[in-house]
């Protein structure tokens, strides 16, 4: 009888941790992908904009967005970034946002958006955005280098070089 008595106890018990064990095995995450690490990265650092004001770009989580890393001395950046300004007004009417990242001083970008009239935002990233650029998988850390990630934080496309702009309307697809 004590036997019986002990089985009753102890199967519940058992049972009870087994279903723990099988919840929390359920619950294992998939390791983070390089690109999702630098995307958290890129959302956990403050920037200081083309203004001098210090703003934190996870402001921009959970928002599609077209990340234009660039540079004033870089002539494709600098031929592409009238035509970026342009797409930013109807694909705000998409919910789309560019942010433009320069890897190159404050004085600088504030001088080259004020003679380009760019509208969307520009952040300094300085010597220190080419790390950031690696951790996109831009080992080289050429520019310019776009990124299409999504609103959920998840890296879409990136494109290394001049963008094509035919195909960047149709990867526009990939970000809705």
């Amino acid at each position: 009888m004590q036997m019986k008595r002990k089985l009753l106890i102890y199967i519940p018990i058992a049972l009870l941790f087994a279903a723990i064990g099988a919840y929390f095995n359920l619950q294992r995450l998939e390791p983070s992908s390089p690109e999702t690490l630098a995307v958290n990265q890129l959302f956990a650092q403050p920037m200081v904009t083309a203004n001098g004001i210090q703003v934190p770009l996870s402001q921009w989580k959970g928002k599609p967005l077209i990340v234009n890393f660039w540079a004033t001395w870089c002539g494709p950046c600098v031929e592409e970034m009238p035509e970026l300004n342009n797409m930013q007004v109807e694909l705000l009417k998409k919910n789309i946002q560019i942010i433009g990242v320069g890897i190159d001083s404050q004085e600088n970008i504030t001088k080259f958006a004020d003679k380009y009239k760019i509208t969307y935002p520009l952040y300094v990233a300085g010597t220190d955005g080419t790390a950031l650029l690696r951790q996109f998988g831009n080992a080289a850390g050429g520019l310019p280098f776009t990124l299409l990630i999504g609103a959920d934080g998840k890296v879409k496309k990136t494109l290394l070089g001049g963008i094509n702009f035919d195909e960047l309307k149709k990867d526009l697809e990939l970000l809705q």
